[in-house]
């Protein structure tokens, strides 16, 4: 594996370590009546629509839905920007302050749906299971790096984006670099906001 790709998979990893050992099987069922809920994100740069995918990734999207309904993902930022690769948020807000979490989620990223462009997936460490909130979308196809294979777990793939392909190219575009306060780079220098996150 080349130090590029190296680096691209260390950009997915999410900035917190949850409790050793600990990840959430099965989430309770949020809004269960709907196998492809939609949910629309409105950020500072226009709108985002999502198709989840509940049949192929049921855990992740129960997961993914607690934050919408909590209001966990309002006013936050997306804090990890590489053009043509992913735009990621979910975790903190626009003091770099992160965000409660749940118990991290199990993977489910051997479900047929691929890293392509315009995905949502789930953000993680090294741990399979080690995911909460922080997702990303695909702006690129990156199936070849970030998909499972015979050798590794890959990243969750849980829906598609059905709507602001647009938004996310005018968000991947724009100026990041270092920022030493929480020593993350590929920071906006502008931030980017998530201001809320609805399901239709």
């Amino acid at each position: 594996m080349t130090s590029k790709m190296l680096s691209a998979l260390a950009a997915m990893a999410v900035i917190f370590v949850p409790t050793a050992g600990a990840f959430e099987c099965d989430p309770e069922p949020v809004l269960p009546g709907n196998a492809f809920p939609v949910v629309v994100m409105e950020t500072s740069m226009g709108n985002v629509e999502v198709e989840l995918d509940r049949l192929r990734a049921p855990a992740t999207v129960n997961n993914f839905l607690r934050y919408v309904v909590e209001g966990s993902y309002d006013n936050t930022i997306f804090h990890r920007v590489i053009a043509g690769f992913v735009v990621q948020g979910g975790g903190y807000d626009g003091e770099f302050e992160q965000r409660p979490v749940h118990d991290p989620v199990m993977n489910e990223s051997g479900n047929g749906l691929g890293n392509i462009a315009w995905t949502i997936a789930m953000a993680r460490f090294s741990d399979p299971h080690s995911a909460t909130s922080q997702f990303y979308f695909n702006v690129a196809d990156n199936s070849g790096k970030l998909d499972p294979s015979s050798r590794q777990w890959g990243y969750t793939v849980f829906g598609t984006v059905i709507a602001g392909q647009d938004v996310l190219e005018k968000i991947a575009a724009v100026e990041t670099g270092y920022n030493a306060d929480v020593d993350f780079q590929d920071v906006p220098l502008v931030p980017v906001m998530l201001i809320k996150a609805t399901v239709q």
